[in-house]
């Protein structure tokens, strides 16, 4: 569950390194979460959008295409400057929606959960090349592969 006092600032860290790997898909799972379990602490939030079934919705879509947009084979590396900026954002988003939903700081979760996208993208983008360089598998393999460990991870924490 998302607002659980004891856990916020590390699924802000976790859904943040998750919007690092694929921008579109925390938004995503985090609404998909929201529009199931609302939060009180959303209801007179800028962020309570997220909480609606069809925000969960387009989210999920957008999530798809950027799978999707991935494996074409020329799309700029997600550690490029304006990939990295949307990647923060989102990061920022899920942070702030965390930790408003747990009564706390949007200033202090859009932060951290920027500085954890940011974490999770340079991470992310140096495994997936060590991935490549040590085992030769297929650029859509590896991505197939953090795909899934991005949508577990994702999953794991909305539902911790």
């Amino acid at each position: 569950m998302l607002y659980d006092q004891d856990n916020y600032v590390w699924k802000t860290v976790g859904m943040g390194a998750v919007a690092g790997m694929r921008a579109m898909s925390a938004p995503a799972l985090l609404s998909d979460e929201l529009s199931r379990i609302p939060s009180m602490g959303l209801a007179n939030s800028p962020l309570h959008f997220l909480q609606s079934d069809t925000v969960a919705t387009g989210l999920k879509v957008l999530a798809a295409t950027e799978l999707l947009g991935d494996k074409i084979p020329d799309v700029p590396d997600r550690i490029s400057p304006p990939s990295l900026a949307v990647r923060a954002l989102s990061g920022a988003v899920v942070g702030a929606t965390i930790f408003t939903a747990n009564k706390d700081s949007l200033t202090k979760g859009a932060i951290l959960g920027a500085a954890a996208a940011i974490a999770g993208t340079f991470a992310s983008f140096y495994l997936r090349k060590a991935i490549k360089k040590y085992t030769h598998l297929p650029d859509s393999l590896s991505g197939a592969i953090e795909d899934a460990l991005m949508f577990g991870s994702g999953l794991a924490i909305t539902k911790a």
